[in-house]
């Protein structure tokens, strides 16, 4: 027995390895870390139990059969992240380049369908130059079943995905199909279609970086929800996304223990909006001043900066924060942030997080530009995720809320539960000085003082219109509150819908406007 079991830990040592040393060294040169250490650093010390560590690949063509390392290129099971069960893959560089093989895919769908069946979150490590060539149809059969998987796995557990070096072809479908994924600056990269080729079909000169890198979809295809500075930096973001997030469907989120005064009030907030009303604040100062100890996790902070989306907690309790950012554009809503607003939305609909909704918005961006991008159909997606989503909803107009956007961000005509403005907020159609000036356009011509007539007509629509009381006589707004007090009535608002209950009809599902 004693030789079997040296034989034994001589075939894990071995497998440890990967592809050997030298291969090893030449990761860490490039500033990587390996596949087993990704996971070693992420999940709690000794909770990580293996699958599949003596598997190779079947592949006996092109002086394969030559070829073989235990484990095949991906390291794959489970452990617990701060006591939590996750399962977990990380794709090994040092093996073919981490290459994709169908036993490479076999280990990946493997622990996918065990966190399916035992509810609890996936995590991908990616690090992979693609299907493996010498494999031909098995591989992408591979990646095919992985994307199935990503598919019936999406609003059953939460699924995210890191990109730690490349990812290439085919293999950027599954990071695209999870709910979040990481990218390291200046060390990952993701694209459909690699430098040479884009040069050779368009006569594009450019760069691995400049076509796919961290930076490009953190701040302008969205694809990245977070560009991290280092591996470590990426591994930390994702235990905090974790720490918001159920580990499945039927679960609520976890709850913490909170020492932050649920009735603190804040002064500040009632001056923080300027007098003028068309001179910007950080809404972001709104919710760092009113969520549990300032702590706010934000998704996407460099996409679409018009809209902040992101988590926090009120007293302990996991909420998803979606906010209209007057620094950025004024706040509108144009292509870029509809898609992103309504996909975060979707995604704490899916696992029982509560969202609050603060709106300081004038409206959709005008132009020829954003009509057609297809604003009326990227703006229709975020007026139905808050529509179709039944978690708690809890809406604070602070400032304005102008037309359509007025009714897609989470208002009570779309289920919005509890409805707050604050006492300078204006709710109507558009502002007053452009709405007098499509009323009184020809009355003010003939006028004797064409400005001050205006004037006194833009007061008389402010007062009659435009200002939160008109709403809260109707019912839709529940009640206009004192800012410094934001904080006590989103918190008893929550306590309040903590046993919320809310269906939608019967059906297959939906038809999004995607």
């Amino acid at each position: 027995m004693q030789e079997k079991l040296d034989e034994l830990m001589k075939l894990r040592a071995k497998a440890r390895l990967g592809g050997g040393q030298e291969r090893i060294d030449k990761q860490h040169a490039k500033g990587r870390m390996t596949a087993r250490e990704r996971i070693e650093l992420f999940l709690d010390d000794g909770s990580f139990e293996e699958f599949d560590m003596f598997k190779t690949h079947r592949c006996t063509q092109f002086g394969m059969k030559e070829k073989e390392f235990l484990g095949d290129g991906v390291v794959t099971g489970y452990g617990t992240v701060n006591g939590r069960v996750v399962y977990i893959f990380s794709q090994d560089f040092t093996v073919f380049g981490g290459s994709l093989s169908e036993t490479f895919a076999e280990k990946i769908c493997k622990v996918m369908d065990l966190a399916m069946k035992n509810g609890a979150p996936v995590i991908g490590f990616n690090d992979s130059g693609g299907a493996r060539i010498q494999e031909g149809i098995e591989s992408l059969a591979g990646y095919t079943d992985i994307f199935l998987r990503n598919v019936m796995g999406s609003g059953v557990v939460p699924q995210i995905s890191a990109i730690f070096g490349s990812c290439a072809g085919g293999a950027v479908y599954s990071p695209a199909l999870t709910d979040f994924t990481v990218m390291v600056k200046n060390n990952s990269f993701m694209f459909l279609t690699g430098p040479k080729v884009v040069k050779s079909v368009t006569h594009e000169d450019v760069t691995v970086e400049d076509l796919g890198g961290a930076t490009v979809h953190a701040s302008k295809s969205g694809v990245c929800h977070y560009a991290a500075e280092s591996g470590a930096d990426a591994i930390e973001y994702i235990k905090k996304l974790l720490s918001y997030m159920p580990q499945n469907n039927v679960e609520n989120p976890p709850v913490v223990k909170n020492d932050d005064p649920p009735d603190r009030r804040d002064e500040a907030l009632n001056s923080i909006i300027p007098k003028n009303p068309n001179k910007a604040y950080d809404i972001k100062e709104v919710i760092a001043r009113t969520v549990d100890n300032g702590e706010f996790l934000e998704i996407q902070p460099e996409f679409a900066a018009n809209l902040v989306i992101g988590f926090a907690r009120y007293d302990g309790y996991p909420i998803g924060i979606v906010a209209n950012q007057p620094e950025s554009l004024a706040g509108v809503l144009d292509n870029d942030s509809s898609v992103k607003g309504a996909r975060f939305v979707r995604f704490c609909d899916c696992f029982n997080i509560p969202i609050v909704t603060f709106v300081d918005v004038p409206g959709f961006l005008p132009g020829t530009v954003q009509e057609y991008s297809g604003i009326i159909r990227n703006g229709a997606k975020m007026l139905y995720a808050y529509a179709e989503a039944t978690v708690p909803k809890v809406t604070v107009v602070t400032r304005k809320a102008y037309g359509g956007a007025y009714c897609v961000m989470s208002s009570k005509h779309l289920r919005g539960d509890i409805n707050y403005a604050w006492p300078g907020a204006e709710i109507a159609v558009m502002g007053a000085k452009g709405a007098v000036e499509v009323l009184y356009a020809r009355e003010a011509k003939k006028s004797d003082d064409p400005q001050a007539f205006l004037a006194e007509k833009e007061k008389e629509y402010a007062d009659a219109v435009a200002n939160p009381f008109v709403a809260a006589k109707r019912g839709y707004i529940d009640d206009i509150i004192e800012p410094a007090r934001t904080r006590f009535r989103i918190v008893k608002a929550l306590q309040l819908l903590k046993n919320k209950r809310d269906t939608n009809p019967m059906k297959k599902h939906g038809n999004i406007p995607l």
